[in-house]
């Protein structure tokens, strides 16, 4: 077998021609009768389907700063493996999915316009592609299935599908919807509804074979074929999108439809509905989502439209009465123009039947990281990304993001790492649940992820010959761009954010000089015999007894220095070493409690001091700073290589990026710029 049949077998066997009956099911009026008394969630309006297929893929529940947070698995993209996947705004898209619930339960925002509303960049238009991308794919599992109709001839046995399609339920006369709704009603969790009339073109073939049958309802159902709806943009059904054009090309029949001039020739008048195209953005959302691009922008003419739609959930075609219509309107625009909105006195009642839901820039500095991990990683990217490249773009973003804060003891990177949820000293989560109350517009303005996305790609792509990619060569990129971002709106906003540059570029130091002091320190062996040398002394202070010195045999008091000397590196004063000591002996006597033995691993404090005593004690032996000589003895040299081989192990960087770090930081120890503590 040639390779091309293989694949041609393979695609077959993929293929299942019972899902394909499935999808494309067929019927009549009163097998789908029977299909609603068996499965009644059909019936559910636009917004009651659009919930159910967000919970569908169910919630996790977590606490951030006190509060309580439903993340919505469907935000994570499952349907595409995360590729639109929306990262770090749980409290925003719970507000939107609260909005869906009231509207599924009938309590008002049905009837509104939904307006995402936030800087560019911010996910709006992604959150809206995830929702119709979601609806398309529920529409094809049975617990979403709905369904339309359409009219057969008897002499072609050629069908018209209901142009707008529409519930089958509606061709039932109202007496008969009442008995049904009462019917059902206990077995779903909403309101069904059933309201509203025929759309123009299927009034028109209701009319007609009423009038051929001499008013037998039933025998009209003869012609009604019955079959499964599958929600597709592609294919124009259940899923419009309208984006504004110039204002002198705009032309509402786009919403609405428009007359079918070569038909007009064939029925004789243009509002004969045969002769009209119900093809509008909001016709053939029906049942669906109505995409408003940059919403605002519309003319005024469109808002009309636009406020029909929403209240009244009525459209007006041109020479047809107003048809109604089920769909979730939901619209997306920007701050300058949501400003324009406020002062324009003519849009009040488009306010009035707007319900706003506020799409800010990510906050949390891991949250941004994993949108750029996603396009910048190994599966995908070639080049080698030293470690905290991303990190440092990402924290850069983040910073402008945040406002200043109030308390003048707290620096915007500390408020950075809170929020990131880190612990500080004397900041306790109250505080950042205070920090989040005081702003006002934190996240609504600053560097977008596209240009952090943008930058990132040209550092990739630079003529600096370089195989891997670092900070530095990201940061510089920023730099640059700020010159020529078309987004500051003001000289003193650009200075600002340069200073935050330097900002991020002073951490990536702190962060760099700690991995090197860990990898200078990463002895195990010498790390143990420091930790059981320090407990040995803590044991015999905090029981006042003496420590019996291993070479001389003699017993001595505990030594002080030693203590102080690895306590001052995470910042025990000297009132608080008591009580540290007796915490660490508290944990070790309840440890053998429970027959385990006491790890210095398991106290992260602990660790820390430990490490950074001990890189104290072997930096001058190791004379990193040799590095920035010409000359390196062999002896320095193997050590060198040691922590080398430590940094791309334990920390993820390669050969190249090691050496450019190593000599980084060598060059902050030659000038004696060595902080003991990040």
């Amino acid at each position: 077998m040639s390779r091309g049949q293989d694949l041609i077998q393979k695609a077959r066997a993929a293929q299942s021609v019972d899902r394909y009956e499935q999808l494309n099911w067929t019927g009549n009026f009163v097998d789908y009768l029977n299909i609603v008394y068996d499965n009644p969630s059909v019936l559910r309006t636009a917004y009651q389907r659009v919930y159910d297929m967000v919970l569908s893929y169910g919630t996790k529940e977590y606490q951030d700063s006190k509060k309580n947070i439903i993340h919505y698995n469907f935000f994570s993209d499952p349907m595409n493996r995360g590729a639109d996947a929306v990262f770090g705004l749980d409290l925003p898209l719970m507000k939107l999915i609260k909005i869906f619930k009231a509207a599924a339960l009938g309590y008002g925002p049905e009837k509104r316009i939904l307006l995402l509303h936030g800087p560019v960049g911010s996910s709006k238009s992604t959150i809206v592609r995830l929702l119709k991308h979601g609806l398309e794919a529920y529409s094809r599992i049975p617990e979403g299935a709905l369904y339309t109709y359409g009219w057969k001839d008897p002499e072609t046995g050629q069908i018209e599908w209901s142009p707008m399609h529409e519930d089958p339920i509606r061709l039932l006369p109202d007496e008969a919807r009442a008995g049904l709704i009462e019917e059902l009603a206990e077995r779903v969790p909403y309101p069904i509804v059933i309201a509203g009339d025929l759309n123009p073109f299927c009034r028109f073939q209701y009319a007609r074979y009423l009038d051929e049958y001499k008013g037998d309802w039933s025998r009209v159902l003869d012609h009604i074929v019955v079959k499964r709806l599958l929600i597709s943009e592609k294919d124009r059904v259940g899923i419009g999108t309208f984006q504004p054009k110039d204002e002198k090309n705009q032309d509402s029949t786009e919403l609405t439809g428009d007359i079918n001039y070569r038909k007009i020739a064939e029925y004789g008048s243009d509002s004969d509905p045969r002769a009209f195209n119900f093809d509008g953005e909001f016709n053939v959302a029906n049942r669906g989502i109505v995409e408003f691009v940059e919403v605002l922008k519309l003319d005024v003419a469109f808002l009309y439209d636009l406020l029909g739609a929403s209240q009244e959930h009525k459209i007006k075609p041109k020479k047809f009465p107003q048809t109604d219509i089920d769909e979730v309107i939901i619209g997306h625009t920007n701050e300058p123009e949501f400003k324009k909105l406020q002062k324009n006195e003519y849009m009040e009642a488009l306010r009035d039947r707007t319900v706003k839901i506020d799409i800010p820039y990510i906050t949390k500095l891991r949250d941004e990281i994993r949108i750029y991990n996603k396009d910048y990683n190994e599966k995908k990217i070639a080049k080698h990304i030293a470690p905290h490249t991303i990190e440092i773009a990402a924290m850069w973003a983040v910073l402008t993001r945040l406002e200043d804060p109030k308390k003048g003891q707290l620096s915007l990177i500390q408020k950075l790492k809170l929020y990131d949820g880190k612990s500080l000293p004397g900041f306790t989560e109250e505080n950042v649940k205070e920090l989040r109350k005081e702003v006002v517009h934190e996240g609504m303005e600053g560097i977008s992820p596209r240009y952090i996305q943008d930058k990132i790609s040209n550092a990739l792509v630079s003529d600096l010959d370089e195989d891997y990619l670092n900070p530095f060569m990201v940061l510089n990129e920023l730099a640059s761009g700020l010159r020529h971002h078309t987004l500051i709106s003001s000289e003193e906003q650009r200075k600002r954010f340069t200073e935050l540059l330097s900002v991020a570029r002073e951490e990536y130091e702190d962060i760099v000089k700690n991995e090197v002091q860990r990898a200078i320190s990463a002895d195990e062996d010498s790390i143990m015999k420091l930790c059981a040398n320090y407990i040995d002394n803590v044991k015999a202070y905090t029981q006042k007894e003496k420590v019996r010195n291993k070479y001389t045999g003699q017993s001595e008091e505990p030594d002080e220095r030693l203590m102080r000397s690895i306590e001052e590196k995470i910042d025990i004063p000297e009132s608080r070493k008591d009580d540290f000591r007796r915490e660490i002996m508290n944990y070790i006597g309840a440890l053998a409690v429970d027959g385990k033995r006491f790890d210095y691993r398991a106290n992260p404090r602990l660790q820390k001091a430990l490490e950074l005593k001990l890189f104290e004690d072997q930096k001058d032996t190791i004379k990193l700073t040799s590095l920035v000589s010409s000359v390196v003895d062999q002896e320095a040299q193997e050590k060198i290589d040691v922590v080398k081989g430590r940094l791309i192990e334990n920390f993820g960087y390669n050969d190249a990026s090691a050496t450019d770090v190593l000599n980084f930081v060598a060059s902050i120890f030659a000038r004696g710029d060595i902080k003991e503590s990040s």
